[in-house]
């Protein structure tokens, strides 16, 4: 049985698992929910939730420099403690966000670190750039446009929301949460700063 976009996205939201995690546990069940949610139970990999309270006082800096050496990254990715932040997983992990956040210069961390003045910025620009296409709607329908507009704004320049260079399917949300599976411990991606020669 072909297991669905949409099955992924719902058994993910009833378990916080990874992406990954939830397909291959919908393709091991032959698209069974329930049976799903079990499956990544008896494998332990549906403790992503439980254990997004944990304190993370443990992790690392990474840095990545690309080649040409115009453009760097400092990257914070904490976890609960020195033996998993010493883990191979976790150092590919902070390598492989360094370099997605050279490759896709995010301007925040979350949507709500994108700074007030430019987010008002983008919608002024929205507006106008739609003028002609929103006149005459009701003020309500221009809203839902523009906050449509905005969600993308957000999934290109907010960090969490971003889609992965690696695999498009999934987001940086979705490649912490798979971390937090895989290593059984909190993991939490804190702060970036991403320098270009120039900008």
């Amino acid at each position: 049985m072909s297991v669905t976009a949409s099955q992924v996205a719902q058994l993910r939201k009833m378990t916080d698992c990874g992406m990954r995690d939830c397909k291959k546990a919908l393709d091991e069940n032959n698209g069974d929910i329930d049976k799903a949610v079990e499956w990544l139970r008896k494998k332990g990999l549906s403790s992503a939730a439980s254990k997004s309270g944990r304190s993370t006082n443990a992790g690392r800096v990474f840095s990545y420099i690309h080649s040409n050496g115009t453009v760097g990254v400092l990257l914070e990715l904490a976890c609960e403690t020195d033996f998993v932040a010493n883990t191979e997983q976790f150092q590919e992990l902070g390598k492989n966000l360094c370099m997605h956040v050279c490759a896709a210069s995010p301007t925040a961390l979350k949507r709500e670190d994108v700074s007030p003045e430019l987010v008002a910025k983008e919608k002024e620009i929205m507006r106008e750039q739609m003028k002609d296409n929103l006149a005459g709607k009701p003020e309500e329908m221009q809203d839902k446009i523009i906050t449509g507009k905005m969600n993308r704004f957000y999934k290109e320049n907010a960090l969490m929301e971003q889609m992965y260079v690696k695999d498009d399917k999934m987001s940086i949300e979705d490649v912490i949460k798979e971390g937090i599976s895989t290593l059984k411990e909190n993991i939490s991606l804190n702060r970036f700063q991403r320098f270009q020669i120039g900008a």
